[in-house]
């Protein structure tokens, strides 16, 4: 069994200004959506802090934590209810 030798050209350099100034969309041949439904619920994202990421990893260590301290601080005036 032999093996073939790579080419030895060097790889294609891509072109210096290889992306256009403006592209244009074409509404018409628009799709909906097949994965709109998985983000149908509302999310809210937010920034944690270094030191707070740290202790709160997943999305549901946080939401347990906020649910628990809304449990025991009594809600401020104009808070909603939900």
């Amino acid at each position: 069994m032999t093996m073939k030798k790579a080419s030895a050209s060097p790889p294609a350099e891509p072109e210096e200004n290889d992306l256009l100034p403006e592209y244009r969309f074409d509404y018409q041949q628009a799709k909906p959506n097949r994965f709109a439904s998985e983000t149908a619920r509302k999310r809210l994202t937010v920034a944690l802090d270094e030191e707070v990421a740290a202790v709160f990893t997943t999305p549901e260590s946080v939401n347990r934590a906020l649910r628990a301290l809304i449990e025991v601080v009594p809600p401020t005036q104009g808070a909603k209810k939900g």
